[in-house]
């Protein structure tokens, strides 16, 4: 059964600090209960509300409007790549980020050091969560591993062997938000939750809210939970086969909700057994906040699979325009390297003639040709990317994201009704 537990804080006389740091004390830490073990029977109301989310999840993800999202699914994890590198401030631009990006396999130029930050933890990112996908079975270990490639230069790996805690002072727990469960209980408690990940007794949209509200309240590592309880979301939608491709923006809306968000964690870290009145209103209310969060994600996700479909549409009769007027068939053939290029521009919006030639295996006259002649009919944009090297950059792409990012970042998923409360890059001209 969850509980919190009276634990003695001893007084540090000789630390050096302020003296109501140095003093000592009880306080409250919390043991959650096991989730193997868990005896989950959900209201008709909640199953009936996860069962909906679910679908909705389902056929933004898995179906028909999957393709569009797959390509920007990358660019949608900026987002999280600038909260795991803790950058304040004005995000940058998805372009100086895809050009950041590029500067990994090419030489590029014309980006900000916050640009090749972000850039390097999408990659970190992408890989480290594949990484948990292809596994036959999760390990702590995994996690672990997990913990350490989104925080390669945190000076305290693997699992806490000292205690930690959230709000209040920096040198005791004493006046805390909340105190997770001391470091000896650490590594049985992860043993369950990977076994729980391992399984399936719950829905994937359950099983997900699950195993983050544990893994917070676990609160496994020194620094970086918020990072990898993140990552794990995805983990979860991705090996039950809700998400296996697109991203499924449900962290970044849950972010966004955040009062909702920490009340309904505290509400699920319960005393007492999970079949009582105080511990079913726990697990529920923290359930109904997940489900509201996945289905506004899905919304938000729907949402942009549509504009990118729409783009792709009028991408087509501008290239149809320019043709026609050159005296040229309207639409190229599929197989041609224009046609091609279309088809991976939200995923590549920024290009060389190199990248095009890495891409479609294709040799540098009729790649050079391609993207010379997206470029006259406005489809790309042409910049100077190095001497004497130019880029073919698909603005809209980019734009598309931006306002996106902007959306998921305001309290009413609505700019115009609420601004963004957390770093986003600016509107685009």
């Amino acid at each position: 059964m969850g509980s919190y537990r009276r634990e003695i804080w001893q007084a540090r006389p000789d630390s050096g600090s302020r003296r109501d740091d140095r003093r000592g004390g009880s306080f409250l830490a919390y043991q959650p209960d096991s989730l193997t073990a868990l005896g989950l029977v959900a209201s008709p109301g909640l199953a009936r509300r996860a069962a909906q989310a679910e679908s909705a999840v389902r056929d933004v993800c898995s179906g028909a409007r999957s393709r569009p999202l797959e390509g920007i699914a990358r660019l949608l994890l900026r987002s999280e790549a600038i909260a795991s590198s803790q950058i304040e401030g004005i995000a940058p631009s998805p372009q100086q980020v895809a050009l950041a990006e590029l500067a990994q396999v090419e030489d590029v130029r014309g980006f900000s050091d916050q640009a090749k930050l972000v850039a390097n933890n999408i990659s970190v990112l992408r890989g480290a969560s594949q990484d948990l996908l292809d596994v036959e079975d999760v390990s702590v270990s995994d996690i672990v591993a997990l913990h350490k490639a989104l925080l390669p230069d945190e000076r305290y790996q693997g699992l806490r062997r000292v205690q930690n805690w959230i709000g209040g002072s920096n040198w005791h727990p004493l006046d805390a938000e909340f105190v997770p469960p001391g470091a000896a209980q650490v590594p049985d408690l992860m043993e369950d939750l990977a076994a729980y990940i391992n399984g399936s007794i719950h829905a994937p949209l359950v099983q997900a809210a699950l195993v983050h509200a544990q893994f917070e309240s676990i609160h496994p590592f020194v620094d970086g939970n918020g990072r990898v309880g993140r990552a794990l979301i995805h983990t979860v939608l991705g090996r039950r086969g809700l998400a296996p491709r697109a991203v499924l923006p449900v962290s970044l809306v849950l972010s966004t909700l955040r009062e909702r968000y920490v009340a309904a964690l505290l509400r699920f870290r319960f005393d007492g057994r999970p079949g009582s009145e105080v511990g079913v209103a726990g697990i529920e209310n923290w359930l109904d906040v997940f489900m509201d969060a996945a289905s506004l994600a899905a919304e938000q996700a729907a949402s942009i699979a549509s504009e990118v479909i729409e783009l792709e549409i009028d991408w087509a009769a501008r290239l149809a325009r320019y043709r026609g007027l050159a005296g040229l068939r309207e639409t190229p053939r599929a197989d041609s390297a224009a046609a091609r290029i279309m088809q991976i521009l939200t995923e590549s919006p920024v290009m060389t003639t190199a990248t095009a030639q890495r891409k479609l295996g294709i040799s540098f006259p009729p790649a050079r040709a391609a993207l010379e002649e997206l470029a006259e009919a406005g489809i790309l944009h042409r910049k100077t990317v190095d001497r004497g090297s130019t880029g073919y950059i698909a603005r809209d792409v980019l734009n598309l994201v931006t306002m996106a990012q902007r959306r998921l970042a305001s309290t009413r998923f609505d700019t115009a009704v609420a601004p963004p409360w957390r770093p986003v890059p600016a509107v685009p001209d």
